[in-house]
């Protein structure tokens, strides 16, 4: 490769901002190493079954998170409230996800506008630093994002 095509190469590696830091504020890398609390109940598999992240399956899958539909990966049961919150227009960015995992009732709650909302996770992760880097994490490891998704934000 001559050298002005690699200086043009290296700088528009080095100018194009990574997927995730456009949808994410937190660090990824930490957020991997948060994510060891949260792989109990939850795993990443991408859309072919390929384990991005092993973890246990009380919860659901978090690949492709980002704008999903609350309540809505298949053959997930989930709870009453937070398939509401998903009918009510809840979609899962940076804000409502670490408004959710600091305190998933009271989210919910809030969300629905009632008190009696329930939500079957019982972790907090109530460090709002973890919480962003967590979502980063999740966002860097999930699909791209396409032009006419990013359009429905």
């Amino acid at each position: 490769m001559n050298m002005r095509i690699a200086s043009i190469f290296a700088i528009c590696l080095g100018a194009t901002p990574l997927w995730a830091e456009s949808h994410a504020s937190g660090d990824a890398e930490a957020g991997e190493k948060v994510f060891r609390k949260c792989k109990s109940c939850h795993m990443i598999s991408d859309d072919e079954g390929n384990d991005i992240q092993k973890g246990g399956r009380t919860g659901p899958n978090l690949y492709g998170i980002y704008n999903r539909v609350a309540g809505s990966v298949e053959d997930y049961r989930y709870g009453d409230s937070i398939v509401a919150a998903g009918e009510a227009g809840l979609t899962w960015d940076e804000e409502s996800f670490t408004g959710y995992v600091a305190d998933p009732k009271g989210f919910l709650a809030e969300y629905l506008d009632t008190k009696r909302a329930k939500s079957k996770m019982s972790y907090r992760l109530r460090d709002e630093e973890d919480a962003k880097d967590v979502w980063a994490y999740l966002v860097s490891v999930g699909p791209e994002v396409t032009e006419t998704e990013e359009a429905t934000e």
